[in-house]
């Protein structure tokens, strides 16, 4: 298996976009904690832990997505496959923060409560939460199928 190394400019490019959410995210939680006074922790500040959930989960998730797609780009170079990786994980995390952008999203209930519209919100976040897992589950298949054959043993 020849190896391209070309650089992989779609990896590169889906970072890029996930760093600015990631910023974004982290200013809107750091803004609530400022303006809550509240430093570690949620203090059962519901709006906070919203914002707090929205930024780990991403960061969570695009490090090691982002990691592997590079991977997997300097691989087989850049083309349909990596774009559709990218797009799909693009998409899933597009959802999710959708779907946390709002407690009607994130808590669905409040005090007991549902709170009215919630069903949409939540279908993005559950939609965005399971795509991510499943293109990760993908992408990392698809690189191990194809390295396998590769490896030293």
């Amino acid at each position: 298996m020849d190896a391209t190394f070309a650089f992989p400019v779609i990896a590169a490019a889906l970072a890029g976009f996930l760093l600015l959410m990631q910023q974004i995210f982290m200013l809107a939680a750091g803004t609530r904690r400022g303006g809550t006074g509240q430093g570690v922790g949620v203090a059962g500040d519901v709006q906070l832990e919203r914002l707090v959930r929205r930024h780990g989960n991403l960061a969570e998730n695009a490090a090691i997505f982002i990691a592997t797609l590079a991977l997997l780009e300097l691989l087989i170079g850049s083309g349909t496959t990596v774009l559709i990786f990218a797009a799909v994980f693009l998409v899933a995390r597009l959802s999710h923060a959708v779907g946390f952008s709002t407690l009607r999203g994130s808590h669905g209930k409040i005090d007991g409560q549902k709170v009215p519209g919630s069903a949409l919100f939540v279908a993005l976040r559950a939609g965005g939460a399971t795509l991510t897992a499943l293109s990760g589950i993908a992408l990392g298949g698809y690189l191990l199928f194809l390295t396998i054959g590769s490896l030293p043993l």
